[in-house]
């Protein structure tokens, strides 16, 4: 270890580095990828500020295993990473335990596709939304590829209205999986709105 000392991240991630993780270049910092991916990891399920700012993360975890830098640093050398975030929930929907086994590295057009913004949906289904000047529900689709919010129409019930979001939803994702690298994370979106 570099210093003799074991620091703790969020007091529980143990970082057994044997090399510094972060430099400094005058006011630039630079840090060690497989850190910055770790110790967010940590923060997200362990820091109360973290939680705070994204509640989203509060009930969250991370496997035993993990929670030792060099564990998780060995897991994502083999992983094909680069440019990409860790997602612990599309293999698995609604997993909340970070962990070999439920973990993947994903593009940042199939994170957002993917993320299900329940907390700001309200009461409606994911894709819908209640129109008031009609009375009726309101179907949309984030579209990946144009960026864009797509209207699929007005719908007499939410059930309606969230099947025609499912069924778009579906569409978009099959056309994503073609674009992956990961056949888990390619099936995953296959499978993920049917």
């Amino acid at each position: 270890m570099v210093m003799g000392a074991v620091r703790l991240v969020a007091g529980v991630g143990v970082n057994d580095a044997d090399y510094k993780v972060t430099s400094y270049e005058g006011r630039c910092q630079s840090m060690c990828p497989f850190y910055k991916v770790w110790s967010g990891m940590i923060k997200r399920c362990y820091s109360k500020v973290h939680q705070a700012q994204r509640p989203t993360y509060i009930g969250c975890s991370v496997c035993s295993e993990w929670l030792t830098f060099s564990n998780f640093k060995a897991w994502m050398e083999k992983q094909d990473w680069h440019g990409k975030h860790l997602d612990k929930d599309l293999l698995t929907p609604g997993n909340r335990v970070y962990a070999p086994e439920f973990c993947v590295f994903v593009d940042a057009m199939t994170n957002s596709f993917t993320i299900d913004s329940g907390a700001s949906r309200g009461d409606c289904p994911l894709g819908v939304s209640f129109h008031k000047a009609s009375g009726r529900y309101a179907a949309y689709c984030n579209n990946p590829f144009s960026a864009r919010k797509v209207h699929l129409g007005l719908y007499d019930d939410m059930d309606a209205a969230h099947f025609a979001w499912k069924k778009k939803k579906h569409e978009l994702s099959c056309v994503l999986s073609e674009m992956q690298s990961d056949q888990r994370v390619a099936d995953a979106l296959k499978g993920r709105y049917l």
